[in-house]
């Protein structure tokens, strides 16, 4: 666990806009530049950089090169980090980047991104005043072939203006500039213009290193941002100019594979690492944590097969972790893992699960109950919004049934020492369709199952 956030105020949720107004103070910016093959752009990204508004001297620019031969030019007072050219590696390159740096704040931008002289303080605005938010900027498209590298990119950009990418723009404006995010919102933030505190940066982890060939190295970083309990936003007024077209508008035409085939991997790069529906598979498991199941121990074998199989029905992969007697009770059963503090009754707290798997959803099974899958999907689904309750605790007759937890809701709460930054929420059995159940083998065949001829009770 991190040391606590070095600045700033908790807000609920991801409601970033509670700080709208305030001044933030300066402080110092590590800018890192990407860059690959790219002289001309990056001469005219470093010509922006250097007419930035912001404060010159609490600003550090770096140029990390993913194995260009020779290595770029870079004037006086920038840094260069270089690394062999072993295929495409945006993700260690930007975390070489940031190791240079000694920024509070760490900007990503890309080397054919020249930003607006107001792009440093209008994307740093909110991680100096909110060290967990995330900010992702306005990235424009012109055609700056004809264009001078010295040229003002704020006059040069908008004469030769190319179509900003629709998908970007219609989710920004659906979403109020990403104030509500949810658990898919990740797939809106890009890294060619990105801001975070170096806090937030080294809490959450660089960039996956794994990650080799093109895309999906961001959207991955900002999902595990998202889910460490971070905040998302979209600075509108923090403009960067990409030379050429978004690179959903062009043929990909790079790699021996087809340019059908690259963006097949790059999506399944992504689908293996982030367990969100809607980006991962429904049913196969391709080794992405998700949903996390815990088990009082008192269940009997019975009990646990009736709770948990519609339970799995609507979260197939989910990971089931497990005290000793209950693992060897399911021998078969791969999604099984083993629980780290054994066979106890304490619902394990953020840092033991986090220990055992990148979850973002925990269901506790207080006592043996029934639910439709419908049930658990509806259930389960609540936890993917920015507001969610830390916990839903569902009781029959005041006794704790089942517990879903939001696991983002609840590491924001420990990042910041407040238990009461995402209030629990209670329901009662009847509300939700979930059905106290006894224990015994006759019980399998109650609750929707076939009966022992194949007859449904």
């Amino acid at each position: 666990m991190s040391p606590r956030p070095p600045w700033g105020t908790p807000v609920p949720a991801n409601r970033w806009d509670l700080v709208e107004g305030q001044d933030a103070p300066v402080r110092t910016v590590g800018v890192v530049v990407l860059h690959y093959r790219q002289q001309r752009q990056l001469e005219r990204t470093l010509n922006a950089l250097a007419r930035q508004d912001y404060p010159s001297d609490s600003v550090d620019v770096v140029v990390t090169d993913d194995g260009t031969d020779p290595p770029p030019s870079v004037p006086d007072g920038v840094g260069l980090v270089t690394q062999e050219d072993l295929g495409f590696r945006a993700a260690a390159a930007r975390n070489a980047g940031a190791r240079r740096t000694r920024g509070e704040v760490l900007v990503f931008l890309d080397a054919d991104c020249a930003p607006e002289p107001s792009f440093l303080r209008a994307v740093t605005r909110l991680p100096r005043l909110l060290p967990e938010a995330v900010v992702v900027g306005r990235r424009r498209h012109a055609d700056l072939a004809t264009v001078p590298v010295d040229r003002p990119i704020e006059t040069g950009g908008p004469e030769h203006e190319l179509t900003e990418p629709t998908w970007l723009r219609e989710a920004y404006a659906g979403s109020a500039d990403l104030l509500h995010a949810d658990a898919l919102s990740f797939r809106h933030v890009i890294s060619a213009a990105l801001a975070c505190s170096r806090w937030w940066f080294d809490h959450v982890g660089g960039f996956d290193e794994g990650f080799t060939t093109y895309g999906g190295e961001d959207w991955e970083w900002a999902a595990r941002a998202w889910d460490a309990g971070g905040l998302l936003a979209h600075a509108a007024d923090a403009t960067v100019w990409h030379d050429g077209p978004d690179a959903g508008a062009e043929p990909r035409t790079w790699g021996s594979e087809g340019a059908a085939h690259a963006k097949d991997l790059e999506s399944l790069a992504v689908a293996a690492r982030v367990g969100v529906p809607g980006v991962t598979t429904r049913a196969l498991d391709l080794g992405a944590d998700d949903v996390v199941v815990t088990v009082s121990p008192r269940f009997d074998l019975a009990a646990l097969v009736v709770t948990l199989d519609p339970l799995l029905q609507a979260a197939p992969t989910a990971r089931l972790l497990l005290g000793d007697r209950h693992a060897a009770q399911l021998p078969h059963e791969h999604r099984v893992r083993p629980r780290p503090d054994g066979d106890v009754d304490d619902v394990p707290d953020v840092a033991l699960l986090d220990t055992a798997g990148r979850y973002r959803r925990h269901v506790h099974l207080h006592a043996p109950a029934h639910a439709a899958p419908a049930t658990w999907q509806r259930l389960l689904s609540d936890v993917d919004r920015a507001d969610a309750p830390a916990r839903t605790t569902v009781e029959h007759l005041g006794r704790p049934l089942v517990e879903v937890r939001s696991l983002r809701a609840m590491r924001r709460a420990s990042l910041w020492e407040k238990p009461d930054l995402a209030a629990p929420h209670t329901l009662s059995a009847a509300a939700t369709d979930v059905t106290p159940t006894g224990s015994g083998v006759a019980r399998l065949f109650r609750t929707g199952h076939p009966g022992p001829q194949g007859t449904a009770p």
